[in-house]
């Protein structure tokens, strides 16, 4: 797999500059990071599951475990 890094402006629309290049042949997924404000994946889903698991939302949360286990 390879990969291109962008860095872009602070005022740039990040989605749509996502949507633009998503449009792109050969460009599959792509992920924002921001220096800034970094967050670690691992941070993301636990919040993420704190919150699924507050609204009792449990078929989504195994779903999404499950994506995670066969994805890696």
């Amino acid at each position: 797999m390879k990969s291109l890094k962008i860095t872009i402006a602070e005022n740039t629309d990040v989605e749509k500059l996502k949507e633009l290049l998503l449009q792109v042949k050969g460009i599959n997924d792509i992920e924002i990071i921001d220096d800034e404000n970094p967050e670690s994946d691992l941070k993301k889903a636990f919040a993420k599951t704190k919150e699924q698991l507050k609204k009792g939302d449990y078929e989504t949360l195994v779903n999404d475990i499950f994506d995670i286990l066969i994805k890696k």
